[in-house]
């Protein structure tokens, strides 16, 4: 197929059907030259608001949400470079996103365009941040100095100059990348309004409440792990249990309760849902099955799981009855065969109290 160079000055590909939108050979293709010529032309105009305004609605929306993504990527690299410290995409991971479907959101506002679905991913999106953001705060990721435990581990096994390359590659590139691709999807919806217009469908509206619900789904399941964690630091700093807890659970070390009695991660479990749902609502939207937003959402569930797997092979080595843990609890979705964990605890009260009988 022969790429047809888009009109000069225009910004968006010309597309007749809805399944023309996702069609990456002519919706972003033909506009990847404006990201050679970008630096330049902002240089340019740099001290030219107007001029500014102008580079900014004139230029394809992916391609400077694209370009913005690689230009933070040094930022990144030097920070972490000079600091020893590699949690620095951390630090602004719950907010990247937002900002990048904040930045579609608003350059359809500035061209004109429809942008109800887009605000409705906002607004979600909006939630997401506030709700990560915080959730790093409260343990302490913003205090200078903070890093990642998984790092000082990693560390153990590569030489500082292949941790280097590592940073290059994956923290700081790969990341930074990953982050604008998960929110791929929205620049899809962008397209799609042009010719659905601004009216929001029952489908749209299933897609935007879940995105919520997983959420709110996922500030219990923190809001969860960050009691327990307090009680078990309050029983290890005074060796007094915590009203509405037993001591068994606290010396265990890792939390079983609530929803952890069904998922291990259910947290993680709807973080990889979310983003997989963006991309199934704008796979919905152009009538295909896969298109390529699909690298977003497929990077997204190949970090959780290699980042997963290293969590728990750590944490095994910690605890003794977390692979006990692991063989009856599903790691993001319940097992559905088996004995759970509740079989497990009752069995465990059950030999304590046949044990406390023989002791008297």
């Amino acid at each position: 197929m022969v790429l047809i160079p888009p009109p000069a000055g225009a910004a968006l590909p010309i597309v007749k059907t809805l399944t023309d939108c996702a069609d990456f050979s002519l919706t972003v293709s033909p506009y990847l030259p404006q990201l050679k010529a970008l630096p330049s032309a902002i240089l340019s105009h740099i001290t030219d608001l107007e001029g500014l305004k102008a580079l900014y609605i004139s230029t394809n929306p992916v391609i400077s949400a694209l370009a913005f993504s690689l230009a933070i990527t040094p930022v990144f690299l030097i920070v972490s470079e000079i600091n020893k410290n590699y949690s620095q995409v951390d630090r602004v991971w719950s907010i990247l996103p937002t900002i990048y479907n904040a930045h579609y959101a608003i350059w359809a506002r500035m061209n004109g365009l429809p942008s109800n679905k887009l605000d409705n991913v906002l607004a979600f999106s909006a939630v997401w941040s506030l709700r990560l953001t915080y959730n790093y705060w409260r343990k302490g990721g913003y205090t200078v100095g903070s890093e990642d435990y998984r790092w000082e581990t990693v560390r153990k096994y590569v030489t500082p100059f292949q941790m280097f390359l590592f940073n290059v590659v994956f923290i700081s590139l790969a990341q930074s990348f990953l982050l604008f691709s998960i929110t791929t999807p929205t620049y899809v919806l962008l397209l799609t309004s042009r010719l659905n217009g601004d009216k929001m469908e029952i489908a749209d509206l299933v897609f935007s409440r879940i995105l919520v619900g997983l959420v709110l789904l996922e500030f219990f399941a923190d809001n969860a792990q960050w009691k327990y964690y307090n009680a078990r630091t309050h029983y290890r700093e005074t060796a007094k249990v915590p009203l509405g807890w037993d001591q068994a659970s606290l010396e265990r070390g890792f939390n079983t309760h609530g929803l952890f009695a069904y998922s291990r991660h259910p947290n993680f479990a709807a973080e990889q849902t979310i983003w997989c749902m963006l991309y199934q609502w704008c796979c919905y939207e152009t009538f295909t099955f896969v298109n390529w937003t699909f690298v977003g959402a497929m990077g997204y569930l190949l970090l959780f799981q290699s980042s997963t797997w290293f969590t728990e092979l750590i944490t095994s080595k910690k605890y003794p009855e977390y692979k006990v843990y692991q063989e009856r609890v599903g790691k993001f979705l319940p097992k559905l065969t088996g004995p759970g964990w509740d079989e497990y605890e009752l069995q465990q009260e059950k030999v304590k109290a046949e044990e406390s009988a023989k002791s008297k």
